[in-house]
C-alpha cells in the first residue's frame, strides 16, 4: 500500500519517509505571560497540534511531468483547501490534517528521469 493524502498519491513517484514532530503540552511560564519575570509558575494551554512532516523527491520523466506533481502538490497549501486524511506506506492514518507548506529543497536534478527534494509539512489543527 502506497502513501496518501485524500486519497491521492502525491509522493509516490520517489522516495520519501515520513516524520512526526514533537507530542507534547503546551506549557508558559507565567512570567512570560505577565511580563513579570518574579511571577513562578507554568501555565498549561492543552496539547501541540500534531505536526506531520513528509520528506522525499519528486521524479518525472520530463520537466512538464515534474512541474504537474509539484503544482498538484502546493495545490493543497492553499488556505481555502479542505482538511484530509494523510496515510504512511504502512497504513498508518492521521485524520483532519492539512498541508501547510511545501517546500523544495535543493535544484532541480536531471537525466534520464528529472526529480526535485521536497518537505512537505502537514498539521492537525485544532481551528480546523
Amino acid at each position: 500500500m502506497g502513501s496518501s493524502y485524500k486519497g491521492v498519491d502525491y509522493f509516490g513517484s520517489g522516495p520519501h519517509r515520513f516524520e512526526v514532530g514533537n507530542s507534547a503540552r503546551r506549557l508558559v511560564a507565567l512570567s512570560t505571560l505577565s511580563g513579570d519575570v518574579t511571577d513562578a509558575g507554568t501555565l498549561e494551554f492543552g496539547n501541540r497540534e500534531v505536526r506531520v512532516y513528509v520528506k522525499g523527491r519528486l521524479v518525472a520523466g520530463s520537466e512538464s511531468a515534474l512541474w504537474a506533481l509539484r503544482d498538484a502538490i502546493s495545490a493543497q497549501a492553499d488556505s481555502a483547501v479542505v482538511s484530509g486524511t494523510l496515510e504512511d506506506q504502512y497504513s498508518r492514518e492521521w485524520e483532519t490534517m492539512k498541508l501547510l507548506s511545501y517546500e523544495e529543497d535543493g535544484p532541480t536534478s536531471r537525466g534520464r528521469e528529472v526529480s526535485i527534494g521536497y518537505v512537505a509539512e502537514f498539521g492537525q489543527l485544532a481551528s480546523g
